[in-house]
């Protein structure tokens, strides 16, 4: 009876036994077929339609939203995204693309006109047949181009940052402890104190004569001392004509040369020419002896005598003067050649001495404010 119970028992184990291990194969492939199932059901799908529903179409472009663009391009390359621009005396406003429509300016002479109207010309397409033409950035009156590049020939920069004055003058390029400085020139005509501005007081001098006096100037130094041995002049033209004074003309004795006294409104005339010469320091007095202006431009050069190079800067107002050499430690004075027989004796006086103090009614640099503007390099 023990053995038969016994045997019974074996069966059921048996069977339950059976039973699971066919339960778990079944199992097991149900969810294989399902996982095969998806795999073939996605790969069945064209991969744009699947990559679409993990994207959203970007929105139409709206006109009324996004306005006409063009550059500002400046004169160091780089540019500011607009929408449009207009000349207002010396700077050049403009509606900013990237800042939201605001208005903002910057200094006329810092853009580049014809770079902004090539570059609009070659990115703007032409509206087709029977479309009406976008929105253009209004054209600069060229007039006022002119004018403002006029205005800036006014004003030529010389050095980094330092740019010679508006008003009439004659100035001179020194370095004062490696700072550049533009220091003013002031005439003098020496013992006729007439020291008036740009006087011309005509001095005829015979070529072929022996040196004599012509000017003699006060003092043993000049107020104008120069820490540079080649110092750069610069004279400013004018227009040539001669404004009237009223006064009668004046008669020096120059040892039987003429002399007579015209005014003119210019620091120099593009039509002369100019020499440094030495001074001799004498007792209270510097004097400025007479030179052989026939032998100018030779091989010779002459004693106490530095020609000069002159070039006429952009805009024609004024005159850039070089000396051709070096000049030593002493005391100097710029005259203007009128004619092959005439000089000016209203010079312009200095002395080099490079431990001088530093002069005064000096302009220095003024360097730009940096301007708050995000500029962006052409493509």
């Amino acid at each position: 009876m023990h053995s038969g119970a016994s045997n019974r028992g074996s069966t059921k184990l048996s069977e339950l036994i059976m039973n699971k291990t066919s339960y778990l194969p079944i199992k097991f492939t149900a969810a294989r077929f399902l996982l095969t199932a998806g795999l073939v059901f996605f790969a069945a799908l064209p991969l744009p339609v699947a990559v679409a529903q993990s994207q959203k179409p970007l929105p139409a472009l709206d006109p009324a939203a996004n306005p006409h663009r063009t550059r500002l391009i400046l004169k160091d390359g780089s540019y500011q995204v607009i929408m449009s621009y207009r000349v207002v005396g010396n700077v050049v406003r403009y509606v900013s693309a990237e800042r939201g429509g605001a208005e903002e300016e910057i200094p006329s002479a810092l853009v580049d006109f014809e770079a902004t109207r090539r570059w609009e010309k070659q990115h703007t397409a032409a509206p087709a047949e029977g479309e009406s033409g976008t929105a253009q950035a209004p054209a600069i009156d060229p007039e006022l181009l002119k004018e403002e590049a006029d205005r800036a020939a006014l004003t030529p920069e010389v050095a980094k940052d330092l740019r010679l004055p508006e008003q009439d003058s004659v100035l001179v390029l020194d370095t004062f402890r490696d700072t550049p400085e533009l220091v003013p020139l002031a005439q003098t005509d020496g013992d006729l104190n007439r020291n008036t501005g740009h006087n011309i007081l005509k001095a005829v001098i015979n070529p072929l004569a022996s040196s004599h006096q012509i000017v003699q100037l006060k003092g043993e130094k000049s107020p104008v001392q120069l820490h540079v041995d080649t110092p750069v002049l610069y004279l400013r033209l004018g227009d040539g004509t001669p404004a009237p004074n009223g006064s009668t003309p004046l008669t020096v004795d120059t040892h039987g040369a003429s002399s007579s006294m015209k005014a003119t409104p210019s620091g120099g005339s593009p039509d002369s020419r100019y020499v440094i010469v030495r001074a001799d320091v004498r007792t209270g007095a510097r004097i400025i002896a007479s030179f052989k202006i026939n032998l100018l431009g030779g091989v010779h050069q002459q004693e106490d005598v530095v020609e000069t190079t002159s070039e006429i800067l952009p805009g024609g107002h004024w005159m850039k003067l070089t000396p051709r050499q070096p000049l030593t430690f002493g005391e100097y004075a710029l005259m203007e050649i009128i004619s092959e027989k005439e000089v000016n004796l209203g010079v312009w006086d200095f002395g080099i001495h490079p431990r001088a103090p530093e002069n005064r009614d000096i302009i220095k640099p003024e360097p730009k404010r940096p301007l708050a503007l995000e500029r962006r390099r052409p493509d």
